[in-house]
């Protein structure tokens, strides 16, 4: 193993008796040894950032409705993207992936106005996305994510630092010529410890599970 990756819970974590994407699943995640997290943004009606993976939260659309009116049976709300900068800004890295466009500039104020002080990257399947980020700051530390072969070849025209493939598309030859054009190369979604070290043979810079106690297991083994 050339060194150690970077170890980021997917969502936080989707193994413990936690909800995805919520504060308390990136305090796990960093309890269990993990270097930070990936976690899922969408924009709500009146523009607030809140995380979640899916269009529908309880069965409401989040685009079209407001953020007030995001409250489940129990009085529970989404976490706000300005509640992980305040909580977590300034001991893990954030992976924050933007999964719909229109809400860059709030991304982007919010980001400017509170910066991560231990690295972060702002991710996404969407070049579009990718691009208007740039547009708006050039020098934000933007990656883009890919699950499909084809897709991996639109990689070297967008103004990114970092590659994010599904682990199932990385191959040795896949991590060397993303280190020769200067990017750093980051795999999701790793819950098997063999393929993570092997990935970690060849050089992977980040490592992104579901298991953060696994994920940190496997590299300090006890």
């Amino acid at each position: 193993m050339k060194r150690r990756p970077l170890l980021l819970g997917h969502r936080g974590c989707r193994t413990a008796a936690l909800t995805e994407n919520s504060l308390p699943a990136f305090e796990y995640a960093l309890s269990q040894g993990c270097d930070g997290f990936e976690f899922d943004v969408r924009h709500t009606r009146d523009g607030r950032n809140v995380l979640w993976h899916d269009p529908e939260w309880h069965s409401k659309k989040i685009a079209s409705t407001a953020y007030t009116e995001l409250v489940d049976g129990q009085g529970n709300r989404l976490a706000c993207f300005d509640e992980v900068l305040q909580q977590f800004g300034e001991h893990a890295f954030l992976d924050t992936e933007l999964k719909f466009a229109g809400n860059e500039e709030s991304i982007v104020a919010a980001l400017q106005a509170s910066p991560p002080q231990c690295g972060f990257i702002v991710s996404s399947f969407l070049p579009q996305v990718l691009l208007r980020l740039h547009e708006l700051d050039g020098k934000l530390p933007l990656g883009f994510i890919c699950d499909r072969r084809e897709a991996i070849s639109v990689y070297p025209d967008l103004p990114i630092r970092f590659l994010l493939p599904h682990h199932g598309l990385v191959r040795s030859r896949l991590v060397d010529e993303a280190h020769q054009r200067g990017l750093q190369i980051m795999a999701w979604t790793l819950n098997d410890k063999r393929r993570m070290l092997e990935l970690a043979e060849w050089g992977i810079d980040g490592l992104i599970s579901d298991d953060p106690q696994l994920l940190y297991q496997t590299f300090h083994p006890a």
